[in-house]
């Protein structure tokens, strides 16, 4: 787990190297052995230096997750207790008085970049791919090894801030001219540069601060900058956190953490309280207080929820876990797409930069080339940005046929279709396609809310007949939904995992319905904001909310970017659909919303120009200034200030987050979701939904059952069915279960 030896001159090589993982992580275990070989390196009179490095590819990917995720979060004390044991040390290795060098060969995320800040000298591997860095603000943390103390001391709090508040990964190139790292070599001289400044002439110097009385002179460089007298913290004038620049400083600092997370996620604001007290204390001191921050970071459970789905469960779903075992996994090369518009243009984009050849198909020439063109737009931001050359670009684009001619499908292994949300073109679409077609060939619909099985029925083939849902923009959201038909095989569902993955896409698996997982959630979410409209909240309040919230947007944005016509036509479908089976529609209270935004007033959302906001050429977009005269507000809302709008406020907020948890039960009730952690990570990656939360599940988890099916029963109550729970949610209230154990549940 960790190695050690000791060579003739003195270095002592410390080598991470934990048996049966791919990367080694800070646990109790490797901790523990570290310890151990550290206090060997230091009590060894003939040791003179040390090298810390790893016989992995990369360093260290930080703490253990598991771990954290597990830990028993009920005793402070004992948690206080337990993470000062890892600052102690850290410490111990910086004040032993032996010169310690990181020797970092490839990525150090997190602990494992703490670890390399407390050595007094840091060399890193020439790696393009390598990166330094603190991403525990992802996750709801904070740096619990020291990185919110040594990171600012090093290179000043402003250069600090996208490291520690943003969670920035930084290649090591980059973190050299910032100050982090020291040197960057070539990889196959890291040890060598490592050893020889180990074995250069020593600066033997007494360092009172912490030698103590009567202490023989050590080697002046294993003595951190912030051990030596009068080190000041660069960036203030004198070092003084209550200078003019340093009060400016953390002023700005939490605007700018106000103005991006709306106050609702804990780690970015306990970062910025922990620099700031912490600079203002001895060094050991402002440890202590990293780590009472730490502690309360991961007792709340924004933390424990934000691991299990933004770690585990994206680690899950993007290792496709759910794919069905013993399918050969298929390689493509060649694919289809039917429809050159936005999100047909956007699946052929991100599919060409995986390096397939693309089929694009529309219903002229003049079309299938406007999709080419966004196609070539898209390459040519990369190569703008540096992400790729000129040659690979034109490579690339010389791989997208753009067509009206559906011959050109052959030997295609997959063709997707992304033509209007309506059930006869769909058809019309299918049938065209499977003619030109290999009959082991996937026929993949885009569409957003018509069952597969119903659409699979123009298939002479529907068990290769399968659902891949994208959201717009398909070149920014990284969420696909998988829809599985009544006919789809197995086989036909694995192929299609390998293709998401593929395009370097999550996906997540549902069963069949109307609206499958995330358009019926996203529509509960909108049509939420228009019953608001309608009771007289202004729109401004409902936006706010929704972002106060932890959403991205607010209902009536969203309407907006997902077209208001669309959600017309969808509602249009559905009630046309109900009346063919001879079924009674179940109306939402807002189809009168849509009909007058759509038929009457043609205000179809971004798409052209106009919908709730209004959509200037020469400015940004803001709220349509006339929607007060068809939604009259209340002007107790509009006006009014105290208590009861502040109550109000966050009612609202826990309506527009309630709906969606509510339907996301429902789904799982129904067999729609077949796991829990779909609904969580499906619910954040395709719908932005509050990622503080963990998602529309972890959620109630937080609330915990009971209470929120008390609250939901109220809201019911008080504002609609839409509220009403599931039966699952009812039971599990009355057993006192919840979706992942009690302990997130007990954490609140």
């Amino acid at each position: 787990m960790i190695n050690y030896n000791v060579d003739s001159d003195g270095i002592a090589t410390i080598t991470w190297d934990m048996p049966g993982r791919t990367m080694n992580v800070l646990n109790e275990a490797s901790l523990a052995a570290y310890a151990e070989a550290l206090e060997k390196a230091l009590k060894d009179e003939k040791v003179k230096g040390i090298i810390l490095t790893s016989g992995k590819a990369d360093f260290i990917a930080g703490a253990d997750l598991d771990m954290l995720l597990n830990v028993d979060t009920s005793d402070a004390t004992k948690l206080m207790d337990q993470f000062s044991q890892l600052q102690k040390m850290f410490r111990r290795q910086e004040t032993g008085g032996k010169p310690m060098v990181a020797a970092i060969n490839g990525t150090a995320l997190g602990g494992g970049f703490e670890i390399c800040l407390a050595c007094h000298h840091r060399i890193a591997a020439a790696n393009p791919k390598a990166k330094v860095g603190q991403p525990e603000v992802k996750i709801g943390l904070l740096p619990g090894g020291g990185g919110t103390q040594r990171i600012p001391r090093l290179i000043g709090v402003m250069n600090a801030a996208p490291i520690l508040l943003e969670g920035k990964d930084l290649p090591v190139e980059t973190a050299k001219g910032m100050g982090l790292i020291h040197e960057v070599v070539p990889a196959d001289q890291l040890l060598a540069k490592a050893k020889e400044w180990l074995v250069a002439p020593a600066s033997e110097q007494v360092v009172p601060e912490y030698a103590g009385k009567g202490a023989k002179a050590i080697d002046g460089r294993a003595v951190q900058p912030w051990d030596r007298k009068g080190f000041k913290v660069p960036g203030f004038p004198g070092g003084q956190v209550w200078s003019p620049v340093g009060v400016q400083t953390f002023i700005g600092g939490n605007a700018m953490i106000a103005g991006k997370t709306n106050g609702v996620y804990p780690a970015p604001k306990a970062i910025m309280s922990c620099v700031y007290e912490g600079l203002q204390l001895p060094f050991d001191a402002a440890l202590r207080v990293e780590t009472r921050y730490f502690v309360s970071l991961l007792r709340d459970p924004v933390a424990k929820s934000m691991i299990r789905t933004l770690f585990f469960g994206l680690q899950e779903a993007n290792k496709l876990a759910r794919r069905p075992k013993d399918v050969p996994k298929q390689e493509y090369s060649r694919i289809g797409i039917l429809g050159a518009g936005l999100m047909g243009a956007g699946i052929a984009a991100v599919s060409v930069k995986a390096g397939l050849e693309i089929v694009l198909v529309d219903r002229d020439q003049s079309s299938a080339d406007k999709g080419k063109a966004h196609i070539a737009s898209e390459l040519d931001k990369l190569v703008k940005r540096g992400h790729m050359d000129q040659t690979r670009r034109d490579s690339l684009l010389a791989k997208v046929t753009a067509t009206p001619d559906f011959a050109a499908l052959k030997g295609c292994q997959l063709v997707i279709e992304a033509v209007f949300e309506n059930r006869e073109v769909k058809a019309e679409a299918t049938r065209k396609a499977e003619a030109e077609l290999a009959t082991d060939a996937i026929f993949a619909s885009n569409t957003s809310t018509l069952p597969i099985t119903g659409l699979a029925e123009a298939s002479a083939r529907p068990k290769n007949f399968i659902g891949l849902h994208f959201f717009s923009p398909v070149e920014k959201m990284p969420l696909v939904e998988i829809i599985v038909g009544k006919k789809t095989s197995p086989e036909t569902l694995a192929r299609s995992m390998d293709f998401v993955q593929k395009i370097r896409k999550t996906p997540i698996v549902v069963n069949d319905s109307r609206g499958f997982f995330t358009s019926r959630v996203c529509g509960a979410f909108i049509s939420e904001g228009h019953r608001l409209l309608k009771e007289g909240v202004p729109a401004a309040m409902i936006e706010n909310c929704a972002r106060l919230a932890g959403m991205p947007v607010g209902p009536l944005a969203l309407n907006d970017e997902v077209a208001i016509d669309l959600s017309w036509k969808i509602m249009d479908q559905t009630r046309r659909d109900a009346e063919a089976a001879g079924k009674k529609y179940d109306a939402s209270g807002t189809e009168d919303v849509l009909e007058l935004m759509v038929k009457k007033l043609e205000r179809f959302g971004r798409k052209n120009g106009k919908g709730f906001y209004d959509y200037p050429a020469d400015g940004k977009k803001r709220l349509w200034p006339d929607l007060a005269k068809h939604f009259p507000p209340n002007p107790e809302l509009l006006y009014g200030e105290g208590e009861a709008k502040r109550a109000k406020e966050t009612e609202i907020k826990k309506r527009l987050l309630y709906v969606q948890a509510v339907d996301t039960a429902r789904c799982l009730e129904a067999k729609v979701l077949t796991a829990p952690q779909d609904g969580d990570v499906g619910s954040i990656m395709g719908l932005g939904f509050a990622p503080q939360t963990g998602g529309a599940i972890s959620l109630i988890d937080q609330v915990g059952v009971q209470q929120f099916v008390a609250e939901c029963g109220q809201l019911a109550r008080k504002y609609g069915p839409q509220f009403k729970v599931p039966k699952l949610l009812r039971d599990m209230a009355a057993k006192g279960e919840s979706f992942y154990g009690q302990q997130v549940a007990k954490a609140a």
